[in-house]
């Protein structure tokens, strides 16, 4: 049997969602439409061992502000849902204030969400555990991972944004992380139709549902 697990960069897939399509994901529609797609491509039958989250908590100074305080509460809580969901994971990095733009806002940075990704494709796919991998995801620097999931025998999903913006036409994926995947799904309008966030959850759910 042919064994898939999903690793899901999550600031990429919300800002997505946000920006291109008004939208809020269904995490649980998510894994099963991504799991789907992979099904019908593949000849044997495909096990789906577990979907991995990453993403970070919003910054929170020493002494937060209310506002610093809802918006990592609700984060948080999102997460906690997430966790309870079956064969889900949240892997979590952190924020960090790295001073002002020239508009004089705050500048937010995520550590370690990108190192934590990257490490374990890596594992997973030279233990074993897996025979296929779908990445959701735009960033150049799982470029060597693909590489060498690929080496391994790992049939190597990419999950991408449109080819272009539509907010400012930039891309919304890296051209050598497309180049070293084996197969690729975008997310377009009929992907995030099936992934779309039906119901009203309460706000302490989260920014992005479940």
């Amino acid at each position: 049997m042919a064994r898939l697990a999903i690793f899901v960069d999550g600031a990429y897939l919300e800002r997505l969602a946000r920006e291109e399509f008004k939208a809020k994901i269904d995490y649980r529609r998510l894994s099963a439409e991504i799991t789907a797609r992979v099904a019908e491509r593949t000849a044997e039958p495909l096990d789906l061992l577990r979907t991995l989250y990453y993403n970070s908590l919003p910054y929170q100074g020493r002494q937060p502000s209310p506002d610093e305080a809802r918006r990592y509460g609700a984060q948080r809580r999102f997460f906690d849902a997430l966790r309870n969901l079956e064969r889900f994971e949240v892997r979590e990095g952190r924020a960090s204030r790295m001073g002002l733009n020239q508009d004089g806002q705050p500048i937010f940075q995520q550590k370690g969400v990108d190192m934590l990704l990257g490490i374990d494709f890596a594992l997973w796919s030279v233990k074993g555990k897996i025979t296929h991998a779908a990445v959701v995801t735009g960033d150049s620097d799982f470029t060597p991972a693909f590489q060498l999931a690929r080496s391994e025998g790992i049939s190597v999903w990419l999950v991408h944004g449109p080819r272009r913006s539509r907010m400012d036409g930039s891309p919304t994926y890296a051209v050598e992380l497309y180049a070293e995947a084996d197969e690729r799904v975008e997310i377009d309008e009929e992907f995030v139709k099936r992934v779309r966030r039906l119901a009203q959850v309460p706000p302490a759910a989260g920014p992005a549902g479940i």
